[in-house]
């Protein structure tokens, strides 16, 4: 029978299991930083922020971080990972402040005799030692049941003994981890069903890891079976495929479930920034929740349903996580989602010159992926301005560019009804067309009109793949006149602009 538990707590342990994901190491100001925020911006139960014993860095942010959370009276909800040393790793944590010890046992026999090379009896005694010694110091217990899992699957008898040999003890949490992730949905009802009905009076935590991609959908086994507590981290960090994901978590609770967690949802995305930037470790664009696409919607199919009636949004909406919902511009795009992202930027144009603009945008996709809504003046601006005459036409062009050598480019233009051939070399791949285009031109007795200025720009806060914006400025005779270019490659971006200008002056020469 299913235990419904109307509330689970949420336990993170970004800053010590997190911690162990491989090239990430927080220094002491970050580890304060982050677990402020878990602690008082996003409301995590409990947070586990340190291994004892590790280094002088790691003592010093535990020290600094309780002194706060003194202040705040929340330091009950700070744990830190202790081990069966006796007294080490309780004087440890005692000197740096902390109240809590989560005490690394060994939960399956294996462990217990083969890396101690001690019977269950004598790891038994070492555990209530270290136990008997941390109460003396005034410290609260929670287990550890390391690789419990497979302990439990293994020699269930070895588990059972061991919490019955420490029940006596006021231990507040025992925390029964899937160390190596092995565990599947209907594994995890099982075994966490026998261990709350065997031992009803004790509050059990689930620890798991997503070596087989299911750490949520047995974090959410867990919760129905009634499991008291689920231990997560932000963006699934963790060792080897990363632990649950918090955000994945709390939302599955609530929207599964109907279990409520304390997590307050509008820092979700917030914080996971944070600990991408102190990690290093980029999340990936479709992660759900906290994913830079995932309330991206690219089908202009979608955009119109969603215009239509919301036909394709869900309880899953950016609102909740203090963003918003976006519809992508590229080769999939349709009318709808140029209305959406015309609207948002209110921008009005007539009916031609959207047709234009989504010819553009399409022909766009087919060399850029995602035309941001960042993009979107730039393209609406060249279209607006630019008559595109096509007396000189580039047919092909190919550059290359090294470091500590001359780029060089190759070209064929049109021009009326000729075709035209010519290389050139110079300090950067837009010198290098220049000089290409200039060798054509002379010879066609064209006089190119004088560089003024050049200018590149891409969208405010836009990503390397944002398109470019080129402004070139020419000055021929005693006036000025600036022609734009714009391209996902900013030399191409200078090189459309350098077109426009010969387009420009040969209709001006045609129809004198």
């Amino acid at each position: 029978m299913e235990i419904m538990r109307p509330r689970v707590q949420l336990m993170d342990t970004t800053l010590r299991d997190g911690e162990q994901t491989q090239g990430v190491s927080f220094t002491p100001d970050e580890k304060v930083s982050i677990a402020k925020a878990l602690l008082q911006s996003l409301n995590v139960d409990r947070i586990e922020v340190a291994s004892a014993r590790v280094s002088l860095g790691e003592k010093h942010a535990v020290s600094s971080l309780m002194q706060w959370a003194e202040q705040e009276k929340i330091a009950h909800r700070i744990e830190i990972l202790g081990f069966v040393d006796h007294t080490k790793s309780v004087d440890w944590i005692k000197s740096s402040g902390a109240k809590v010890i989560n005490l690394l046992t060994k939960g399956s026999e294996k462990h217990c005799t083969e890396q101690l090379r001690k019977s269950p009896a004598d790891h038994i005694a070492d555990v209530r030692e270290t136990i008997h010694y941390a109460m003396e110091q005034d410290l609260s217990v929670n287990i550890y049941l390391e690789d419990w899992s497979n302990g439990y699957s293994d020699n269930p008898d070895y588990v059972y003994n061991m919490i019955t040999a420490l029940s006596d003890l006021p231990i507040q949490h025992y925390m029964l981890p899937d160390t190596l992730g092995v565990m599947s949905p209907d594994e995890v009802h099982t075994s966490l069903s026998d261990m709350i009905s065997r031992f009803p009076q004790l509050q059990f935590d689930f620890h798991p890891h997503n070596d087989y991609g299911l750490a949520t959908a047995n974090a959410l086994t867990a919760a129905k079976a009634g499991i008291s507590a689920i231990h997560c981290t932000v963006n699934c960090l963790g060792e080897r495929a990363g632990n649950a994901s918090l955000a994945e978590v709390a939302v599955v609770l609530k929207d599964k479930l109907g279990i409520e967690s304390s997590i307050n949802e509008q820092h979700i995305h917030q914080i996971s920034q944070m600990i991408e930037n102190f990690s290093g470790k980029i999340t990936p664009a479709n992660a759900p929740i906290i994913g830079a696409d995932v309330f991206t919607q690219t089908s202009g199919i979608h955009a119109d349903g969603d215009n239509k009636g919301g036909l394709y949004q869900t309880v899953l909406g950016p609102e909740r996580f203090e963003r918003t919902r976006t519809y992508a511009l590229g080769k999939m795009s349709g009318k709808a989602s140029l209305e959406k992202n015309l609207k948002d930027l209110s921008i009005d144009l007539s009916a031609e010159q959207k047709t234009k603009l989504l010819e553009r945008i399409v022909s766009l996709g087919d060399q850029k992926a995602i035309i941001t809504p960042e993009d979107l003046p730039f393209i609406i601006a060249d279209l607006l301005e630019s008559k595109d005459y096509s007396h000189i036409e580039l047919l092909n062009c190919s550059i290359t560019s090294g470091l500590n050598v001359d780029s060089t480019a190759s070209i064929r233009i049109r021009i009326g009804d000729d075709i035209y051939k010519s290389a050139g070399s110079g300090n950067g791949g837009f010198d290098a067309f220049s000089m290409a285009i200039e060798a054509i031109m002379q010879k066609v007795d064209f006089e190119l009109p004088n560089l003024d200025n050049y200018q590149v720009r891409i969208p405010p806060g836009g990503k390397t793949s944002a398109l470019t914006e080129s402004f070139i400025t020419w000055r021929q005779g005693g006036s000025t006149f600036r022609t734009r270019g714009v391209s996902s490659n900013q030399v191409f971006a200078g090189i459309q602009a350098t077109m426009r200008m010969l387009n420009k002056l040969q209709h001006e020469a045609l129809t004198a």
